[in-house]
């Protein structure tokens, strides 16, 4: 069997968009988590562009993740990270994350990094690579970046609590203020925690409007 391999994806993985596109959505839907959706096009103007991240097996797609840059340069995310289910369960997914991380300090050294999430397998690695958890205060303000989350089924309550809160928990890593030791504060039953207060505060918010709604 022949070593998957991470490249910095280009024109010549087209043929793969549409494979990415739906492996990401089927993961979304059997975690039950929500997910901005992407098309095809969206992934191939990616790999035209050099900023996505494409790991293969021969000629079968391993996995995949892509880079967006936000208010002039100032951010960049990192979005879609997936990995096809054959090549799950050994550690591509965190080789995948590395590289674009390392990828990205080179091609936008200045710029902060910054992801939302709600898997804890992404937050670990994040935390491992220098991350730290923040408000979404402190990520861009770009609204062409919130826009995107507009597939996401969770989409009304980010707009309900007007972009300060969701399902979702930021990170961000800034260049400017790293030392050169990272410090891992990742605590599985504490983000567990988190989420499960998040899910319980926003269960009642919804089931208050329903009752205004219906009194």
């Amino acid at each position: 069997m022949s070593k998957v391999e991470i490249f910095i994806a280009d024109d010549s993985h087209f043929e793969f968009a549409e494979e990415i596109c739906e492996v990401i959505d089927e993961s979304a839907r059997v975690r039950g988590t929500g997910i901005a959706k992407r098309t095809p096009e969206y992934i191939k103007t990616k790999m035209q562009n050099r900023n996505a991240v494409i790991a293969v097996q021969g000629n079968r797609f391993a996995g995949f993740c892509y880079i967006e840059v936000w208010g002039h340069d100032k951010f960049v995310a990192h979005s879609g990270l997936i990995v096809h289910p054959d090549f799950r369960n050994m550690g591509l997914a965190k080789q995948i994350k590395e590289f674009t991380f390392n990828y990205s300090l080179k091609k936008y050294p200045t710029s902060k990094i910054f992801g939302i999430t709600t898997g804890l397998a992404v937050m670990k690695i994040n935390s491992e690579l220098g991350y730290k958890p923040v408000t979404f205060s402190e990520l861009t303000d770009d609204p062409n970046f919130w826009g995107g989350c507009k597939t996401c089924p969770n989409y009304a309550i980010l707009t309900a609590k007007e972009h300060k809160m969701c399902l979702c928990t930021g990170m961000l890593y800034d260049p400017a203020k790293q030392v050169k030791k990272k410090q891992k504060w990742f605590d599985e039953k504490v983000l567990k925690r988190l989420k499960k207060i998040k899910q319980s505060m926003l269960l009642a918010n919804k089931q208050l409007a329903l009752w205004i709604k219906l009194s």
